[in-house]
């Protein structure tokens, strides 16, 4: 993962954000320190888990971590999903900016996405962990994972999940730390889960 590797996506970027409000005008610079090395450290789970052939992005926002998953794992088909259209319609425009074959925008709310069933599911910055399973359980294949990105908050968010999580057949696989790129020390987490198998 280089950051120059990333200059025609961060233009691209920068280009519908200032039509879009995709991040935060104050965001902006640092674009690639907190959205895309944070969307690119799922490669510490693909490295010890699973090297997926498809992967769902569920609220993706403004394409995180949909479009820099994309673009740095060319062989891994990539669906970002969000109820969103002005947000999915500066995604499609990056993908298709960029000739991102491997990505797939859709504008659709999760409940009602029936398309296919995924390796990973994943979610960053959309709802609390209970409410993320419910989401997820549909979209998995048995066997497939579920990965969170999740803050310091994370602990609590495990405690009211526990319910939920058993019902719906999760299982808590991993808890993979990292820091972000940044001057002050941004601590994060995936939050890695299995969908048992029948």
């Amino acid at each position: 993962m280089d950051r120059n590797d990333f200059k025609p996506y961060m233009a691209a970027f920068l280009e519908e954000n200032s039509k879009v409000n995709l991040i935060s005008k104050n965001e902006e610079k640092y674009l690639y320190e907190k959205h895309i090395a944070d969307s690119l450290a799922i490669s510490a789970f693909f490295d010890k888990y699973i090297s997926p052939e498809t992967l769902l992005d569920i609220g993706t926002g403004g394409g995180f971590p949909a479009l820099p998953v994309a673009i740095e794992y060319p062989d891994i088909q990539v669906w970002a999903l969000d109820s969103i259209a002005k947000k999915i319609r500066a995604i499609e425009n990056i993908k298709q900016k960029l000739g991102l074959e491997n990505l797939h925008p859709v504008c659709s709310r999760i409940e009602n996405f029936k398309e296919k069933k995924f390796d990973v599911v994943t979610s960053r910055a959309l709802a609390s962990l209970d409410k993320l399973f419910l989401y997820a359980v549909p979209l998995l294949k048995d066997g497939g994972y579920f990965v969170a990105y999740k803050s310091r908050l994370l602990e609590d968010e495990l405690k009211d999940a526990q319910k939920v999580m058993k019902k719906l057949g999760f299982v808590q696989v991993d808890i993979i730390e990292y820091t972000l790129p940044t001057e002050e020390k941004h601590v994060r987490r995936l939050a890695v889960f299995q969908k048992k198998l029948p």
